[in-house]
């Protein structure tokens, strides 16, 4: 009954979708949200919706914010794609506000910096005056504020709001709103879960400030862009993921999400005018609970070759991480966004601070059990 149940509930939240976005909404809207935050999750693949359990849970799945096993957590991440052109920053804070509740505060910033803007070139006479170059920002901001709750020792939910702000210089900004909501299904060693983006579809009002490009734009023969609403279509994260003790030292994590998206046909390993699938995979093994080897797999596409021949590729993650001491853990990740530059691959640090460990049966009477 439960599987059939989430198989009816898949159908209608893709046809809702569907409906949605004929013809009102880009594919790859606000794709920042979608490159994922923690040098753990990323070095296992962006897998973690059914097995998060820490302060970057108001990333992945809120839900997981009830795992976590102290008062307050922190967490910083920096990263650096393209060559260093693109920056990622991250930072995350959660506390408990009674036994069964929690709530967290995350903010992202995903932007490039110093734009050389080149419309004043030329002076009024026509010389070149490298003087006249201007430099502007173009960014993409988000604040999570995150709740979670216990419902029973087996079954935690979780909801994100989300406020998206994104600016590209003087010449047009966008204010944004939108809603996630996950859940975890805990049994034995076996975790599920699921994670429903955008569930309310996110709106993005853009302004365009179009009198400062109009007499380019009509030089280029390009459209002069005009204030519209862009929509961030619902997708759907099923998840499920299994802890093993392989002795009494080591332990093994083992993670598979299967991510649904309902815009149209996507370059993944299966779609359909209805839905995509892409799949990810990760696995984590520890020692000690001190020290943590990771590798993931994600992103699969059938791509075409020069000869017409198709062939498969996939996105390979590593990583490893490092508890220094009862309150700091440091992670890191080699990983990329897509193979899409000619330095692909990049170095993820993260650090996570957890202070006041709770009573120690605080959270195993909740059903999570040792990590």
């Amino acid at each position: 009954m439960v599987v059939k149940g989430y198989f009816c509930f898949f159908l209608l939240f893709g046809f809702f979708s569907q409906v949605l976005s004929q013809g009102i909404n880009p594919k790859y809207s606000n794709e920042f949200m979608n490159i994922g935050v923690g040098a753990r999750a990323l070095g296992m693949g962006g897998a973690q919706v059914s097995t998060t359990r820490d302060v970057t849970s108001a990333f992945w799945n809120p839900a997981g914010l009830i795992g976590v096993e102290h008062e307050y957590e922190f967490a910083l991440m920096h990263a650096e794609y393209f060559a260093g052109i693109a920056k990622f920053d991250y930072g995350a804070f959660t506390t408990n506000i009674q036994e069964d509740n929690q709530i967290a505060i995350s903010l992202i910033r995903f932007g490039v910096d110093d734009i050389p803007d080149t419309r004043f070139l030329y002076d009024a006479n026509g010389a070149l005056n490298y003087d006249n170059i201007q430099f502007f920002n173009a960014a993409d901001y988000a604040l999570i504020l995150s709740y979670a709750r216990d419902v029973s020792d087996a079954f935690k939910i979780g909801v994100n709001t989300k406020i998206i702000h994104r600016n590209v210089g003087k010449f047009a900004n966008a204010w944004g709103f939108g809603m996630d909501l996950g859940g975890i299904y805990l049994y034995d060693d076996w975790r599920f879960g699921i994670m429903l983006r955008d569930v309310t579809t996110t709106f993005n009002a853009w302004a365009h400030n179009a009198d400062m490009v109009r007499d380019i734009y009509a030089q280029t023969n390009n459209v002069v862009p005009v204030n519209s609403i862009e929509l961030t279509m619902p997708r759907a994260i099923f998840s499920m993921g299994r802890n093993f003790w392989l002795t009494d030292d080591f332990t093994m994590q083992m993670v598979m999400d299967v991510d649904f998206t309902f815009d149209g046909r996507r370059n993944t390993i299966f779609a359909t005018e209805l839905v995509s699938v892409d799949p990810r995979m990760g696995l984590e093994l520890g020692y000690k609970q001190t020290a943590s080897l990771r590798i993931g797999a994600g992103n699969v596409q059938r791509l075409r070759d020069f000869d017409n021949t198709y062939y498969t590729s996939f996105q390979p993650s590593f990583g490893l991480g490092f508890l220094v001491n009862e309150k700091v853990q440091i992670d890191y990740a080699l990983t990329d966004i897509g193979s899409v530059s000619e330095t692909p691959y990049s170095h993820i640090f993260s650090i996570k601070v957890s202070l006041n460990p709770l009573k120690s049966d605080f959270r195993l009477n909740k059903g999570w059990g040792e990590r």
